[in-house]
């Protein structure tokens, strides 16, 4: 996991200095700032992002709770406070933890813990889908008579340029469609077809054997291009 970057808000200099040093004792976290009061650490928000919130309850001008409700988006807080009043409310806000004023390295730790836990619960839906890698494809949408085809990438032998139309050779015959070997060569994977001539793309899983400059693709001979031979040899060979 990243380390957690941390900003202390309170307007009392010890409970800076003790969170401080807590802070430095646990591996992972890391002390951005501390601020004596919100507005201050209004601006260190605004200037980089912070994971984990320790904010103190009861300081002038602005509370910690009034602060609370002015960010629209949180880090994970744990709230600091002499005051045990306001733990409830603490938790209507979704605070991780409240750690009453004095506390012990270990109470501080158990709140690092839950801190952690909800940062990693956090990521976690925030992570996009895109983060998913989506299944390779298998097929490649092919337009002819009027239809849309579905065409596998196994069933296709090898495609040949007719013009301004291409064919789709396969064991069932072959599909005529609209297009270029050239929008071809950018659409299907390249890790399964390779251009052979100038009006041929091949199979790579269906070459057989090559002779001086034909290709045996299944029962047919195809045409190597001067220029295609070596990429072919190179790759398939």
């Amino acid at each position: 996991m990243n380390p957690v970057r941390c900003l202390v808000v309170d307007d009392e200099e010890l409970a800076r200095v003790l969170l401080e040093n807590f802070i430095g004792r646990v591996p992972g976290l890391v002390l951005e700032a501390q601020c004596t009061n919100p507005l201050e650490a209004m601006a260190v928000l605004r200037q980089r992002p912070v994971d984990l919130l320790f904010l103190d309850i009861q300081m002038p001008e602005l509370t910690g709770i009034e602060f609370l409700r002015t960010l629209q988006q949180k880090p994970v807080v744990v709230f600091t406070t002499a005051y045990a009043d306001y733990a409830l409310e603490g938790y209507t806000l979704d605070v991780t933890d409240y750690l009453l004023k004095p506390f012990s390295f270990e109470r501080f730790l158990q709140a690092v813990n839950k801190a952690i836990a909800a940062l990693q619960a956090k990521t976690a839906v925030e992570r996009p889908a895109a983060e998913t890698p989506p299944p390779d494809k298998d097929h490649i949408l092919v337009k002819a008579d009027h239809k849309v085809h579905r065409l596998k990438f196994d069933d296709i032998l090898y495609i040949q340029s007719m013009r301004e139309y291409v064919a789709f050779h396969t064991p069932a015959g072959r599909i005529l469609s609209l297009n270029s070997l050239k929008n071809l060569e950018e659409e299907l994977p390249a890790d399964r077809f390779i251009r052979i001539h100038k009006s041929y793309i091949a199979a790579i899983g269906k070459i057989a054997t090559l002779e001086g400059n034909t290709l045996h693709v299944g029962k047919e001979k195809l045409p190597v291009g001067a220029m295609y031979r070596e990429g072919l040899v190179g790759r398939v060979f």
